[in-house]
C-alpha cells in the first residue's frame, strides 16, 4: 500500500463527518493539445461547484476529489497518454486555502493529523506525477491554495494577481501542506521568512505577481487576458527546451542559520513567546535545509496537528470570522435604505486628523470636501499638509498622478464656515473640548440645510451632551475614526440619545463607502476601544504610582503579545491626549480610571516615555529615566510582572462586563471586533473576551463567561462513560 493510499480511509471517514459544513472543491479534468506535436496536457481546474461568487476552499472532500483526479493522471502518465499535467482555478481564484470552517471544528487529534496527512499526500501527487507538472495561477492563491502549485515542477501567474500568500501564522497555524519545506528551498531562507512570518504578522500582507517572480516563487508572469492559452504555450516551450528555468542553489548553512537566528530574535522582540504558531513555523523553516521530504512533511503534520488543538487557534478563527464574514453585516445598523445621499462633505478643522479624513473622503467617496479653520495660518498649514500627504501617496505608487490631482482639486480649505453650508454631511474634528464642539454644532445648525447629518469625531466625549442645545439633535451622530485614518479599518458609529435612524444609517453607509468596518456603539464614555485601552493604561500607571518599577509594569503585558507595550502606546497616542481622555473617563466613570500624577508631570515637562525610535518598529522599552517622575520604586504596593498583568486582566474583565450591562454594544463579539480592528489586538486573543474566558478572569470577576464553551475555544471534553 502506497503512502497516498494509507490516508484514504481516514480521509473518507473525516469527509463524511464534515460534509455538512464543507463547500467541497471539485476537480475537473480536460485534455489540452500541446503545440508542435508535443502531446497532451491534462488540465485540472479547481472550483467550488456552482457557487462562483465565493473563493474556492479546500477541505477533506475537496482533497479526496483532487487526489482522485491526480491519481488518474498519474496512471495516464505511466501509460504514456499525457506529456504533462497542470492545475488552475476558476476565474479570479486558484484557491483561498484550507476550509477554515472544517479546521475550526476538529476536536480530535486524530482528525487533525488526518487532514494534515491528507493534504500532503494529495499535493505530493503533483511532485511524483512521472511527467512535468505546472501550476497556472490565474487568481488568488492563499495558504493551501498556494502550496498546491508549489508542488508543481513549474509555475506561471497572471500579471494582475495581487493575492499570493502563506497567511497561516496570522491565524495560528503553519503552512502545513508543504509550504515550510518547499518555500525556503525554492526562494531561499530570507525570502521564505518574509513570506511565512514577516508578511502574515504585518497585518497579513499579500505578495503580487511581480514580486513573486522576482524572488523565484513563480517562473513566468503572463498577461491575464489570455493567461491560460499563454500558460499552455509557455509549458510547451519548457517541455521542448525552448525555455529553460533555473533554480537558485540551496543557501549555505551559515546563511540559513543566521537568517533563522535573526528571525527568532525578532519574534522574541515582538511576540515575547505569546503565541505558538510563528515559533513552530520558524522551527520548520530551520529544519528544511537538511531534512528530506518525508521527515519534513512528518514534522509539518505534527506541528499542524498540535496547533489545530490549541485554544489560540479557536480564538484566531473566531476573530477572523468576525473581521471578515460578520463584519459585512454590522450589528445594530438601521435599514440602509434610510441613509441619506452624501454628495458633498464638510469638515470643521484642518489639523492632522481632519486632513487624513479629507483625503480619505475625496479618494473613496469622490465628492467635494470643504474644510474650515479659524485663521489663515491654520488654513495654509492644512493645505500644505494635504498636498504633502497626497504627493507622498503618488510617490509611493498608492495613487496615480491624475488621481492625486483630482483629490487635491476636490479639497478646499478656508476660514469661512459658510463654505460648508451645502454639505450633506459635516464632520467636526476640532479639539476635544465639549464647549468648543457645542459651539461648532450650534453655528453649523444655522447654516446647513435640514437634511444635513452632523457628525463628531470625538474619541470619548458624550455625543448626547454635545448636541443637547440644538433644535434638531436627531441629526447628530458620532463617527469615531482611528489614527492613522487611512490604515485603521474601524469606525465606531455612536448613536446618541436623540440620533435618528436616518442619521445613524447615513453614518454606517459612509463608513462602508470609505471601506471601513463600522461598529454601532451606544453613547457611553470612551465608547469601546478608548474605554478599554485607557482602563488598561490607567491600571498600569496606578501600579507604578504604588511602587512598581516602570520597567516591571512595562514588561508585564508581554505575555499578551499586544502590538506594543503600554508606555509605547502612551507615546504613540501622545501623553497630553491620553491624559485628557483619562480625565474625561475619570470624571464620568470614577475611580476605576485613577489619575496619574507621575504621567501628568511627564506631560507638563514634555518628556518622552520611551526612547526615540530605533527603526526596528513601534515597540520600545520604557525609558527608565522616567522613574523619577513617580518616585522611588518599592514598598508594600509594589507588584511583580504577574501581579501587574493580573490587575490589568481583572480590570478589563470588569470593564467589559459593565459595558455589556450598559449595552454599549450588542454583544461580546462586538467588543472583540473593535479591539482587533481599532486597537490592533492580536487574533490569538480573539480580541479580548475569549482570552478572559480562557484564563478564568471572566468568571472570577464578572461571574460568568462571555461566550459559551466551544465558541472561540475548544469544546468541552466528552463525558467519560
Amino acid at each position: 500500500m502506497t503512502t497516498h493510499e494509507t490516508t484514504l480511509p481516514a480521509g473518507e471517514a473525516l469527509a463524511a463527518r464534515t460534509a455538512d459544513v464543507e463547500r467541497a472543491t471539485h476537480a475537473h479534468v480536460r485534455d489540452v493539445p500541446l503545440p508542435r506535436g508535443l502531446g497532451t496536457l491534462a488540465l485540472v481546474t479547481l472550483d467550488n461547484g456552482h457557487d462562483h461568487t465565493k473563493p474556492t476552499t479546500i477541505g477533506p472532500t475537496g482533497l479526496l476529489r483532487i487526489g482522485t483526479a491526480l491519481r488518474e493522471q498519474q496512471r495516464r502518465a505511466a501509460r504514456g497518454e499525457i506529456a504533462a499535467v497542470a492545475v488552475t482555478g476558476k476565474p479570479y481564484y486558484l484557491a483561498a486555502g484550507a476550509d477554515l470552517s472544517i479546521m475550526g471544528r476538529l476536536d480530535d487529534p486524530e482528525d487533525a493529523l488526518t487532514i494534515a496527512r491528507l493534504g500532503h499526500d494529495t499535493y505530493r501527487l503533483l511532485a511524483e506525477m512521472g511527467v512535468p507538472t505546472f501550476g497556472f495561477i490565474n487568481g488568488a492563491a492563499l495558504g493551501g491554495g498556494m502550496e498546491l502549485p508549489l508542488h508543481c515542477t513549474y509555475r506561471t501567474v497572471a500579471s494582475d494577481v495581487t493575492a499570493l500568500a502563506l497567511p497561516e501564522t496570522f491565524l495560528g497555524l503553519v503552512p502545513g501542506w508543504g509550504g515550510c519545506y518547499l518555500v525556503p528551498r525554492l526562494v531561499g531562507i530570507e525570502a521564505a521568512v518574509d513570506l511565512v512570518l514577516t508578511r502574515p504578522l504585518a497585518n497579513n500582507r499579500r505578495t503580487d505577481a511581480a514580486t513573486a517572480h522576482r524572488i523565484g516563487l513563480v517562473d513566468a508572469v503572463l498577461h491575464p487576458a489570455d493567461f491560460l492559452e499563454q500558460s499552455v504555450a509557455w509549458a510547451a516551450d519548457v517541455l521542448d527546451g525552448t525555455v529553460g528555468v533555473e533554480r537558485r542553489p540551496l543557501d549555505d548553512e551559515a546563511t540559513w542559520d543566521a537568517v533563522v537566528g535573526a528571525a527568532r530574535t525578532e519574534l522574541d522582540r515582538r511576540l515575547h513567546g505569546s503565541r505558538p504558531a510563528p515559533y513552530a513555523a520558524l522551527d520548520l523553516l530551520a529544519g528544511a535545509r537538511t531534512s528530506d521530504v518525508d521527515r519534513a512533511y512528518a514534522a509539518e503534520d505534527q506541528a499542524l496537528t498540535d496547533l489545530l488543538m490549541t485554544e489560540e487557534l479557536r480564538a484566531s478563527l473566531y476573530a477572523f470570522d468576525l473581521t471578515t464574514r460578520k463584519a459585512r453585516k454590522p450589528a445594530g445598523a438601521p435599514d440602509e435604505s434610510l441613509a441619506r445621499p452624501v454628495r458633498s462633505v464638510g469638515i470643521v478643522g484642518a489639523g492632522l486628523m481632519a486632513r487624513q479624513l479629507a483625503v480619505l473622503v475625496a479618494r473613496r467617496l469622490r465628492v467635494p470636501v470643504a474644510m474650515r479653520e479659524v485663521d489663515e495660518e491654520r488654513v495654509a498649514a492644512g493645505r500644505d499638509g494635504i498636498r504633502s500627504m497626497v504627493e507622498g501617496m503618488v510617490r509611493k505608487g498608492r495613487l496615480s498622478e491624475p488621481e492625486g490631482h483630482r483629490v487635491l482639486e476636490s479639497v478646499t480649505v478656508s476660514t469661512d464656515l459658510r463654505d460648508l453650508a451645502s454639505a450633506d454631511l459635516v464632520i467636526e474634528a476640532v479639539t476635544e473640548v465639549m464647549a468648543v464642539k457645542q459651539q461648532v454644532f450650534a453655528e453649523l445648525e444655522e447654516l446647513v440645510h435640514p437634511g444635513t447629518v452632523l457628525a463628531t469625531n470625538t474619541s470619548a466625549l458624550s455625543v448626547t451632551q454635545m448636541s443637547s442645545g440644538l433644535r434638531h439633535p436627531e441629526r447628530v451622530v458620532g463617527l469615531h475614526f482611528f489614527n492613522p485614518v487611512a490604515q485603521m479599518p474601524l469606525v465606531e458609529v455612536v448613536r446618541a440619545d436623540h440620533s435618528s435612524d436616518a442619521a445613524v444609517a447615513t453614518a454606517f453607509a459612509v463608513a462602508k463607502a470609505l471601506r471601513k468596518t463600522a461598529v454601532g456603539v451606544a453613547d457611553r464614555p470612551g465608547f469601546v476601544v478608548n474605554r478599554l485601552l485607557l482602563r488598561m493604561l490607567a491600571d498600569v500607571a496606578a501600579t507604578v504610582e504604588a511602587g512598581t518599577p516602570v520597567q516591571v509594569a512595562d514588561r508585564a503585558l508581554r505575555p499578551l503579545g499586544l502590538p506594543m507595550g503600554p508606555f509605547a502606546l502612551l507615546q504613540l497616542v501622545g501623553l497630553p491626549v491620553a491624559l485628557h481622555v483619562l480625565q474625561s473617563l475619570y470624571e464620568e466613570l470614577g475611580d476605576r480610571y485613577p489619575l496619574s500624577p507621575g504621567l501628568e508631570r511627564l506631560s507638563a515637562e514634555g518628556r518622552r516615555v520611551v526612547p526615540e525610535p530605533d527603526g526596528r518598529g513601534a515597540e520600545a522599552d520604557v525609558d527608565l529615566g522616567i522613574q523619577e517622575a513617580f518616585g522611588d520604586p518599592g514598598g508594600p504596593g509594589a507588584l511583580d510582572e504577574a501581579g501587574v498583568l493580573d490587575r490589568v486582566l481583572a480590570g478589563l474583565a470588569e470593564e467589559v462586563g459593565l459595558m455589556l450591562d450598559e449595552q454599549v454594544v450588542t454583544g461580546a463579539d462586538q467588543v472583540d471586533l473593535c479591539m482587533v480592528l481599532g486597537a490592533g489586538w492580536p487574533m490569538h486573543l480573539g480580541g479580548i473576551t475569549p482570552h478572559l474566558d480562557r484564563t478564568g478572569y471572566a468568571e472570577r470577576v464578572v461571574g460568568r463567561r462571555f461566550h459559551e464553551v466551544g465558541v472561540a475555544s475548544l469544546p468541552a471534553p466528552a463525558p467519560r462513560t
